[in-house]
Formats: C-alpha cells, structure tokens, sequence
C-alpha cells in the first residue's frame, strides 16, 4: 500500500522501552488488516467463533493493544473515513487482487497445499463495514479512544503527530511521511517474525523513522518528497511512471522546483487518469479534522459480553487481559508521565 521508499530510508531500530509513556495515532484500517492476514489456522481459514464469524480483528485489536498498554504505550486508532475519488482506481485493483487470491485460496485448500494456501489466504484478507463497527465497540468497551478521521486516516493521523497531539504515527505505509507525520513507527508488534505472502517468514524489529532526518537525507523539502512518491506509486496513483524507480525518482525530484517540471522530463510519462495536481494538493493539504480524545475506564462486563459471550474467546485469558488492561489505563489516570 502507498510509496515505497525502504530501498532509500534507513529508520531508527527501537524497542517499546524507547516508546515509554508514548502516545501513538495508529492507523486502524492498517492493523485491522495485518490481524486478518496473520490470525488464521494452518490452511489459511481466519479465526472464527461457533457461528461461523470471523474474529480475527478482534483478537488482534484486543491482545496487541494490551500489550501495548502493558508497556506504557497508548495507541489511539484513527479510522479512515470517505474514500476520496482519487482512491477510486487503487481500491478497485485492490478488490479484484482479494478476489483472485479468494478464488485461489480455495482451490488449493482443496488440493492440500497448505503453505501455498495461506500464502493466497492472507492476500485475500478483507475487512467489512461490520469489522470496522466491531472494533469500535471493542475499543469503546476498553476504554479506549479512536478518531474517525474524514478522509484518509493516515492523513488524519500525521496531522496528528505534526501538530504533538500525539508523538508518532504507527502505520506500515512511508505515506505517512507525505502527508507530514514528524515521526512515524514502523512494525509496532512485539512479534520478531513475520510470514511473507509465499509462506517464508523474516525477523522484523520495530523502526522509528523521523520526517525531518529522512528531508535531510534526501536532500527534499516534503512537497519533493511527494513529487517523488508519485513517481514511484502512491494510492492515487499506484503504477507509478514507467521505468521510474526509488533512486530515479529521487534525482528527478531533486533537480526540478515545480511539479510542471517534473512532468516535462523526458523519462516521466503521466498515465494515470488522475490528475497530478490534485494528488500533490491531496497529500499536501489532505482533509483533517482537530481531534479530541482522551482515555477512559473500562467496562469489564461489556468486554466479556463482547469477547467472550458472543465470540466464544477464552474466559480466563480475556480475564486476565482486562487485569492488565485496567492497571494500565488507571496508572494513566493517575497522572504517571507526559501525555505525547
């Protein structure tokens, strides 16, 4: 999803100690689907209760955020909101990709091919309005507070770490970094391994990366930053330019002062039926919205009735997640630390 700019930015290895008393924007449509791709049994079927409901994100959102909790980080989710037109193209590639890897997934399922199943399994993942409205109610459940952003959450969530409403933006897409996020924390999951689409796996380690080092290191200002990321592909334009990658990109971007310019290369053929203009304005000036939250207390019966009642999630572990999950928020309440 978004630019790819890991061959050109090095980040920051870090630990969730470096995170301590940290609050996070973590973009909620991000992490729902990592937990619908990496929550499902051997032959890729995602986690479900005894009527047959996927749970997948739930168990994730709950488990992953007490552990954050439980080292004094506190994400608050941003959920997207209306998609924008220009996403119109992106979205639609995207849905025909699940449905390909859907339709795969079965029929090797079928043929007994297990690793090759959950490599199509996780690429098939999908989250569905009721998911969305699910983790909301979770969350709230929790006490815990989410933001519904009006446009794009990522944009919604750099707006937040640009302005110190919160310290960073946890997302896996460097879009963030086009849209301004000062900071940006990648691969927040105490899990050291994680599986490729083709069933291998590799040892990931939590990253923070900071916008005006990556500026500074590029030799950019963040409008060539997003001139560069058009190049190379973005969400509104995800094929990017024919022939153009990371490091061509860089030095077309470097070497022009507007987007007319970088246009005029030679190299740079506009092909997608968006306009430039409009997706350089979109990451630039993006829809947001003055975000207020605050962490609340929470309804232990309500999280039992959720997870355990409806779902069928074990007693003693949601339990014990809650115990924790408690101590946190109260310590929290207490006044123990800075807020961002």
């Amino acid at each position: 999803m978004g630019v790819d700019l890991g061959d050109l930015v090095d980040g920051e290895e870090i630990t969730y100690a470096d995170l301590n008393d940290r609050v996070l924007a973590v973009d909620a449509m991000n992490v729902l689907y990592q937990f619908l791709s990496i929550i499902r049994q051997r032959d890729g079927t995602p986690l479900k209760d005894s009527d047959g409901n996927i749970t997948s994100h739930l168990s994730g959102l709950f488990y992953r955020t007490t552990k954050l909790l439980d080292s004094n980080i506190r994400p608050v989710y941003v959920f997207d909101g209306e998609m924008p037109d220009l996403k119109a193209t992106e979205a639609a590639q995207r849905r025909e990709k699940r449905e390909k890897a859907q339709k795969e997934w079965e029929e090797l399922k079928q043929e007994g091919d297990v690793d090759e199943a959950f490599s199509k399994a996780m690429q098939s993942s999908r989250v569905t309005g009721d998911m969305i409205d699910e983790s909301r109610e979770l969350l709230d459940a929790m006490g815990l507070p989410y933001v519904d952003a009006p446009s794009e959450g990522e944009a919604q969530a750099a707006r937040m770490a640009a302005n110190d409403s919160v310290y960073a933006v946890g997302s896996q897409d460097w879009d963030s970094l086009l849209f301004g996020a000062e900071r940006m924390v990648k691969n927040l999951t105490s899990r050291k391994k994680r599986s490729n689409p083709d069933g291998s796996s590799r040892t990931i380690s939590t990253e923070l990366i900071r916008l005006e080092q990556v500026l500074d290191d590029l030799g950019l200002s963040r409008r060539e930053l997003v001139w560069m990321g058009m190049l190379v592909g973005t969400d509104f334009n995800p094929d990017g330019i024919y022939g153009i990658g990371p490091k061509t990109a860089l030095k077309i971007a470097r070497r022009n002062q507007s987007l007319e310019q970088v246009l005029s290369e030679d190299k740079v053929d506009w092909e997608s039926e968006n306009d430039p203009y409009q997706i350089e304005d979109f990451f630039i000036n993006p829809p947001t919205n003055n975000a207020d939250f605050s962490f609340g207390s929470v309804d232990a019966d309500l999280v039992e009735e959720i997870m355990v009642e409806t779902h069928g999630f074990s007693e003693n572990r949601i339990q014990s997640g809650l115990e924790r999950l408690s101590n946190a928020l109260e310590a929290r309440q207490k006044g123990i630390g800075s807020f961002t």
